[in-house]
């Protein structure tokens, strides 16, 4: 089963993200606006269940991080994704490289850049069309985030909480 680790945005930032989700993102169904902080991994039922504890453990370890969002801005040549920039706080690049070690490590396959995906899968002209725009438009937004979320992915292609995390919270 496919796994993947996120913090979701209060409802502003979401409403803000599916303004322009709705439109220009396929994926819009299928998941919340997030921001991933460990990308999508497989495990099965026995291996889930070490995940958990681990990510359990790390989050123990971090506190509450601001979450400040400030422009817009976009993967081309890469792909054509538009996308709410996160700043890269220390607190933030700590907390995924905690996820992203140890017992947790991935051989990521890119550098980590935090962000909202906002329109994705767009055509080169769609992308054209918009990328001015939306940046003209941006955005300025700033909020705490308490905690992290491990998804699970579904039969249908959607995602759904697995698991809860609070940060810096020891049970």
């Amino acid at each position: 089963m496919k796994y993947g680790i996120v913090a979701f945005p209060s409802k502003k930032l979401q409403d803000l993200a599916n303004a322009y989700r709705k439109r220009y993102d396929p994926h819009y169904a299928l998941i919340t606006p997030h921001m991933t902080v460990k990308g999508v991994f497989e495990a099965n039922d026995q291996e889930i269940e070490e995940v958990a504890k681990e990510v359990r453990n790390v989050t123990k370890k971090y506190k509450p991080f601001e979450l400040n969002v400030s422009k817009v801005s976009t993967f081309a040549p890469i792909t054509n994704t538009l996308y709410f920039k996160v700043d890269p706080s220390n607190e933030l690049l700590a907390l995924h490289e905690g996820l992203n070690s140890g017992n947790l490590k991935d051989d990521l396959d890119y550098t980590f850049v935090p962000h909202i995906t906002i329109a994705q899968k767009l055509s080169s002209g769609e992308h054209d069309d918009i990328v001015g725009q939306l940046k003209m438009v941006g955005v300025n937004h700033s909020e705490i985030v308490d905690r992290l979320h491990l998804l699970y992915q579904l039969e249908d292609g959607s995602w759904t909480v697995y698991e809860t995390f609070h940060l810096g919270e020891v049970n």
